[in-house]
């Protein structure tokens, strides 16, 4: 009887282990298509679909992998402690299965995929599994491989559907995915300083100053990038709009929420949950992807 009744809580631990939320940030394998002006293509969307659950199966694997790597320092940590393996729900051994399970299913799916996104997917397992067995502790490196998962998801969506990407969009989406990294690691370091336990080694290589200047720059980086994209004669020519420029009001207001919520709120350390309440964010992701729709398919 009470194997019955804590079927659904297991269950549910289960979803938590693969982090679902986390998926969010794999609709990056969609960009090619929809910068390319084939979203309407049936054939194209359905191998960037492909692409998309294969992406989101292999990352899940990663993220258990990653906090089977990170059990004992996660039970000291005030957030990651509620985690499914650090808090005792799942049992390493049922993580074990589970991971192998999605890492075999990505694997297995992406032989639908062309060759090339097959081989990017590897490639990111093996960077991660590299990552988060070593270099998640070096500072500037853990939040540089990081930023190169996000480019990964670029190239799963390219090699998918055979769209070549602008050097602009991988540009912008490293520097993007930096300024998140650091504005993370700021977290951490004020975690630290006020006696939290249980943070990553890699804070040893960060301070307070360094994070602010980096995240400072990095957004600086990022709006100068993104205004010569919006205002480039070959990307005009390629939209056939010459008003792309309207958009960069969304991302000059969501990057400044962003760093509001670092320097005045003190709270980084998660983009994903961010993305989830934060209404001002929500508002400048929805206008974007509006006004960039209405610019390139209306």
């Amino acid at each position: 009887m009470n194997t019955i009744q804590d079927a659904p809580s297991l269950l549910k631990d289960f979803i938590r282990l693969t982090r679902p939320r986390h998926w969010v940030k794999n609709l990056l394998v969609l960009a090619p298509l929809f910068f390319g002006l084939k979203l309407t293509d049936r054939a194209l969307l359905m191998q960037s679909v492909i692409a998309f659950v294969v992406f989101c199966l292999a990352a899940s694997s990663v993220y258990i992998f990653n906090d089977l790597n990170d059990v004992t320092s996660d039970r000291s940590h005030p957030l990651k402690r509620k985690r499914p393996i650090a808090a005792g729900h799942v049992s390493k051994g049922k993580a074990v299965c589970v991971m192998v399970l999605l890492a075999a299913a990505s694997l297995g799916l992406s032989f639908f995929l062309p060759r090339l996104a097959t081989g990017w997917i590897c490639l990111y397992l093996f960077l991660n599994i590299v990552y988060s067995t070593g270099l998640k502790h070096v500072a500037i490196l853990d939040v540089f491989i990081i930023a190169l998962g996000f480019l990964l998801r670029l190239e799963v969506g390219s090699a998918a559907t055979a769209i070549p990407l602008s050097m602009w969009i991988m540009l912008i989406t490293f520097v993007m995915a930096l300024f998140i990294g650091l504005a993370k690691r700021r977290d951490d370091l004020i975690l630290r300083e006020n006696g939290v336990s249980g943070t990553r080694k890699s804070i040893d290589g960060y301070n307070l100053e360094f994070v602010n200047h980096g995240m400072t720059a990095m957004a600086a980086v990022l709006t100068v990038s993104y205004i010569m994209y919006t205002v480039s004669p070959e990307i005009a020519r390629h939209f056939h709009s010459n008003y792309l420029y309207l958009t960069v009001v969304f991302v000059i207001l969501g990057l400044l929420r962003y760093m509001q919520r670092a320097f005045v709120d003190g709270d980084t350390g998660s983009p994903v949950e961010i993305l989830f309440h934060d209404r001002f964010i929500q508002l400048t992701v929805l206008g974007w992807i509006v006004a960039f729709w209405a610019l390139l398919y209306r």
